[in-house]
């Protein structure tokens, strides 16, 4: 009978410390064959995932022992919290194990799309000498919007203005802007947040409400010239309007690491659209972050299973 079934990549390590405990089922596959999921389902008590596997409708009833869903990440969008809950299984996400290696993501993305230097590489090598077209820009200054404010979105704000550049958020209705005392950075209002940062980053979490949060209307509202980054939950940003706004020249850059359909189909419209940098999901994947949500997530598993 396994104790604890494993449907994503996890370091071997962890794995090893498990087995020597627990009998385990690891096959990171597993993510892309719910019907599996689903046959191997009976009499496990614990679950460990990422991003991917999705635990909902049948997959989710198959489990008629279950009692804690480990997340090796954050967010919960792939898991009907809902529904595991009113069965009486505990979701425990790995909080705040990842933030540092997104808020480091965000920033090497500023630097990235305000500078653009490694474009010359080409040229250099042909042997051209293009100074004057790479005169872009310094992050110092600079105006950095963030769309949410919790654990990572401080991490970001944190490095950033380290760097120099001026910080502004917005965050969930009803924030006191007391919160914000001794952080450095400024409450403001969607529109305003918009309207007049240089760089913004997105950091809410998925839900109805943020669903296409980044649409036509919000990119035509946004500073000329500016650049947007999603390192939080694809389908926030309304992409064909994405493209509309960089192949128009209304954005200068922007840097998506999640998307609406994980991972892109052949024949995306992202594809050739300029200035446009992508990632496969990535922002919270490191060595050293891999580690943190690994030790995180195994602790809130094996304390549950010791408490049956």
């Amino acid at each position: 009978m396994t104790d604890v079934l494993i449907t994503e990549f996890l370091d071997e390590e962890s794995v090893a410390a498990l087995q020597a405990d627990y009998a385990v089922h690891y096959d990171p596959g597993l993510c892309e064959r719910p019907d599996e999921i689903a046959a191997l389902a009976p009499g496990v008590p614990a679950l460990i995932v990422r991003n991917r596997t999705q635990v909902r409708g049948a997959v989710l009833a198959a489990f008629d022992r279950l009692k804690v869903i480990g997340r090796l990440g954050v967010g919960l969008d792939n898991i009907d919290v809902a529904v595991a809950e009113a069965m009486g299984i505990e979701v425990c996400p790995a909080v705040g194990a990842n933030a540092a290696s997104v808020a480091e993501y965000v920033v090497a993305a500023c630097l990235i799309t305000l500078r653009n230097i490694w474009q010359s590489a080409d040229a250099v090598l042909a042997g051209q000498w293009p100074r004057n077209q790479l005169m872009f820009n310094e992050v110092q200054g600079k105006r950095l919007g963030l769309i949410g404010f919790g654990s990572i979105g401080r991490e970001v704000a944190r490095r950033a203005l380290a760097l120099g550049m001026e910080v502004v958020a917005t965050d969930r209705p009803g924030t006191d802007p007391a919160s914000f005392a001794g952080t450095g950075v400024t409450l403001v209002d969607g529109t305003t947040l918009l309207a007049t940062s240089d760089v913004v980053s997105i950091h809410a979490p998925s839900m109805p409400e943020t669903y296409r949060l980044i649409d036509a209307g919000a990119l035509a509202a946004m500073k000329p010239g500016a650049v947007l980054i999603n390192s939080a939950r694809g389908g926030m940003v309304d992409e064909a309007a994405l493209v509309a706004a960089l192949t128009s020249g209304r954005l200068a850059a922007a840097v998506l690491d999640v998307f609406e359909d994980e991972p892109l189909k052949a024949g995306s419209n992202l594809v050739g659209v300029p200035n446009l940098w992508l990632t496969p999901h990535v922002s919270g994947v490191t060595v050293e972050s891999n580690a943190r949500v690994s030790t995180v997530t195994l602790a809130n598993v094996r304390r549950v299973l010791k408490a049956l």
